[in-house]
């Protein structure tokens, strides 16, 4: 019989403490290291009593560090528990909107010929993007509005299958500056390892840095964890260059994702 109580996603719908001190690492987490309790108490509507009670709590568990009134810090445990139950919410949230919503949700197209109001329109996607066209698909749905070609449709009542493949994710490690940073990457292997990649994000000034060294203008800095993960789901080919201490909780972000990804050594010799 499963353990429900083990399970993160169980653990954060069903219960409101620990929704709430899931909330609070994120908070310190964001504004580390001086954390004002006040102002955390204001965004989850608890007291600041309730929020310093919860902080020594999760202090004791080794979730979070204290170092003296107001400055705190998640530790690599808090971060842990902070990202198996965030994965956990994000699988949830991406079955809801693939198995769920889109059986009553208005999908956004773009026309690839003149459709009508009504029309019963094929529904496929080509380089990330999403097409309707009158053209027979495994997937169907019915035109909302009128459209001409290139132009946005509203498409309802989408069922079947939309075909695409989810793009390949090349993951580059590359060293902190206090461990050589983008010194130590070779631009030669950096050129061959986002050679095929159709999107180049960097993680970390080290990473973009080395990316410039080798000529390669990155498409994605700010957010680019998130978007690299969105552009594969929607079959784009993607490189990352990620900073070391930040590449192995990617990796599980990866693994939780299902998304398929090959990792590249980039050390000069």
């Amino acid at each position: 019989m499963t353990d429900y109580t083990d399970d993160p996603l169980y653990v954060i719908l069903r219960s409101k403490r620990e929704a709430t001190r899931f909330q609070i690492l994120v908070e310190i987490a964001e504004h580390q290291p001086s954390i004002r309790q006040q102002e955390i108490a204001g965004k989850l509507g608890v007291t600041p009593q309730a929020v310093s009670e919860y902080i020594r709590e999760m202090v004791d568990e080794g979730l979070v560090t204290a170092h003296g009134r107001g400055r705190y810090e998640v530790t690599k445990s808090g971060i842990e528990w902070v990202l198996r139950h965030a994965e956990a919410l994000e699988s949830y949230a991406r079955h809801i909107n693939r198995d769920i919503i889109q059986q009553v949700a208005v999908w956004t197209a773009i026309a690839r010929e003149d459709i009508r109001k009504g029309d019963t329109v094929g529904v496929l996607m080509q380089d990330g993007w999403l097409y309707a066209t009158k053209q027979e698909q495994n997937a169907t749905g019915r035109a909302t509005m009128d459209a001409k070609p290139g132009e946005d449709l509203g498409v309802a009542q989408l069922s079947g299958l939309i075909e695409h493949e989810e793009g390949l994710i090349h993951v580059c490690k590359v060293p902190r500056v206090e461990r050589g940073g983008s010194r130590k990457v070779s631009p030669d292997l950096l050129r061959a390892a986002v050679r095929d990649a159709e999107m180049v994000a960097a993680v970390g000034l080290e990473s973009y840095v080395a990316l410039r060294k080798a000529d390669i203008e990155p498409d994605m800095f700010f957010g680019s964890r998130e978007g690299v993960i969105e552009a594969a789901f929607h079959g784009r080919e993607c490189a990352i260059l990620i900073v070391d201490e930040e590449f192995t909780d990617f990796l599980k972000r990866l693994e939780a994702t299902g998304l398929a990804y090959t990792i590249h050594d980039l050390l000069a010799s």
